[in-house]
């Protein structure tokens, strides 16, 4: 994946979200040197910004990715005008995410445009008796289906795909949450409630690691 951000922070959380998530990605601070990493790295996927203090601007940098691939564009920005994200879709984005965002609505609008490209097939997780399937987002645990909130599931997908990753409470608010978020009651309250559901049907799996973070075991 190549992501094109000038805000530091925002590249920052986004190598560490989509990192995490399972991408590679190649991490630029403007387009002024877009073809050649377009043509070394050939990335699946590119997210860009549009308001660049270097180099071309975003809608410039879509229209020379649609002349020399098919890859999917995903706009994120904080042009949130009409005329923006028009000019944004006239120029060849296949999405358009406003900031601030959430990353994990980034996640899914970046996992749902692979897949509809063709360059993702739809994912599934098992780890011991638990099943999640990502394209019908259900969550199966000893043959029991589990109801889980958005957050609950996010959470959740974060943990499988890092399975025996301690993840500390500051990376999970970012995968979940987004750059912005800095509540760490937040992944305490909603992993307490994540726990309970999946410890109703058999033994823990999700684990705290003192001083550390929350790990997912078998």
């Amino acid at each position: 994946m190549l992501v094109v951000e000038d805000d530091a922070v925002i590249r920052s959380a986004l190598e560490v979200a989509l990192r995490g998530a399972g991408y590679e990605l190649r991490a630029e601070p403007d387009g002024a040197g877009l073809e050649r990493a377009a043509r070394e790295f050939r990335p699946d996927l590119a997210v860009l910004d549009v308001r660049l203090p270097v180099g071309p601007d975003g809608y410039t940098m879509a229209r020379l990715l649609r002349r020399t691939s098919g890859l999917p564009i995903l706009f994120l920005t904080a042009a949130d005008s009409v005329d923006d994200r028009l000019a944004g879709f006239q120029a060849g984005a296949d999405d358009y995410l406003v900031k601030p965002f959430s990353m994990a609505e980034l996640l899914a609008r970046v996992q749902a445009l692979l897949r509809r490209s063709g360059r993702l097939s739809s994912a599934s997780w098992h780890v011991g008796d638990l099943v999640v399937d990502d394209a019908a987002r259900m969550v199966v645990r000893a043959g029991v289906p589990l109801e889980l909130t958005r957050t609950e599931y996010d959470l959740l997908t974060v943990l499988v795909q890092q399975i025996g990753t301690v993840l500390s409470k500051t990376q999970l608010l970012t995968q979940v949450w987004g750059f912005d978020a800095y509540d760490t009651n937040l992944v305490e309250v909603h992993m307490s409630a994540l726990r309970r559901k999946l410890e109703a049907a058999g033994p823990r799996l999700v684990h705290t690691v003192r001083g550390a973070g929350y790990v997912l075991r078998a």
